[in-house]
């Protein structure tokens, strides 16, 4: 899994050591250590009004219809759809039937300013596209360009969105101007994570991206949490895909560490094993084992190794003493397939 690395500028992206939100952008196929590439294709990238500046290059924009090096690309902040001239991308935003829609896909969890939308990337294929060669300009490995059909896209909402995105509507000239559209408030997209509809495995993670302007708020470790929430449902145990890069696993270490260590402090049994860890957060076994050694809760006695909930106690308290879940797992809706199942359930065993 392959992160963003610290800017040029002095900027550093999401999951480097100062980040305290463990935040990361990340997608699978990593490779070897991280460096930035010697030159950009992009090199400015305009999301509706927001200008950000490309962290690497998205060698999937068509050449014929981005070309090879561009100054500046603008994006839809909707549909994602893309070009390099403004005139044209000042009427699409003008007409974009998305403006004045909700974001794609079924909304799966709602908790105050935040939802999640599940989007089959088989039913709105063009948009997961758009979606993924937008990512690519913030992530060092390859993401899914086009085989997105095989994909699931969690699409992270915020309403309203800090920072906001200054409105469009005041970009073309009043004669140019629809007077039915209007910026609609049901939030911005700022962010998503992908997996297989079918992972061999069991993985509950392929890409993860939280744009930069969005970023160091935490939102990552909500997205990460969500994956795993449904992992479980879903039985899904293998965590993200494999390798990890230093960024990603250290941001996969926040979120391992802090879900541990609260299950740990909440437990009332008189002992705790690894698989009993394991079978009630979803974390992979080895993660378990990994990060409670990193942790430094185990100690070896004569039956094996143990946790330690005094070290997990005085760890909790070097934390800062929080180790509340990123999500509320009761914000997430029910479906009706779930709810019928569920039901099926209730008649069975009675």
């Amino acid at each position: 899994m392959a992160v963003s690395v610290p800017l040029t500028n002095g900027a550093t992206p999401l999951g480097a050591k100062d980040s305290s939100n463990g935040d990361a952008n990340a997608s699978a196929n990593a490779s070897k250590p991280l460096s930035r590439p010697p030159s950009l294709n992009v090199h400015d990238v305009v999301l509706g009004s927001l200008a950000i500046k490309p962290w690497f290059s998205s060698s999937g924009y068509p050449d014929e219809l981005v070309g090879k090096n561009v100054a500046s690309l603008h994006v839809c902040q909707w549909c994602f759809k893309y070009t390099k001239e403004r005139a044209p991308f000042l009427q699409h935003l003008n007409a974009c039937p998305a403006r004045t829609s909700p974001p794609p896909g079924t909304l799966i969890y709602t908790r105050g300013h935040i939802s999640i939308h599940e989007l089959d990337g088989a039913a709105a294929k063009l948009y997961a596209q758009n979606l993924s060669l937008f990512a690519k300009l913030f992530l060092h490995a390859k993401s899914v360009f086009y085989d997105v059909s095989a994909f699931l896209f969690y699409l992270l909402v915020l309403s309203p969105s800090d920072p906001a995105i200054p409105s469009t509507s005041t970009l073309l000239p009043a004669s140019q101007t629809n007077p039915q559209s209007h910026d609609h408030g049901h939030g911005q997209v700022v962010g998503f994570f992908s997996k297989e509809k079918t992972s061999w495995d069991n993985n509950n993670l392929a890409c993860i991206c939280v744009f930069p302007p969005w970023q160091k708020q935490g939102l990552a470790q909500v997205l990460i949490a969500a994956s795993y929430a449904l992992g479980r449902k879903e039985g899904r145990t293998g965590g993200p895909e494999r390798p990890l890069s230093p960024h990603g696993y250290a941001a996969y270490v926040h979120y391992w560490s802090q879900t541990l260590a609260r299950s740990i402090v909440r437990w009332e049994g008189k002992t705790l094993t690894v698989e009993e860890l394991h079978g009630e957060t979803g974390i992979a076994v080895d993660d378990v084992q990994n990060t409670l050694n990193a942790m430094g809760v185990l100690e070896r006695r004569k039956r094996g190794w143990v946790v330690n909930r005094g070290r997990v106690r005085a760890w909790v308290e070097v934390a800062g003493g929080r180790v509340e879940s990123p999500i509320d797992e009761g914000a997430f809706v029910v479906r009706e397939d779930e709810s019928v199942e569920e039901d099926e359930d209730e008649d069975s065993e009675e």
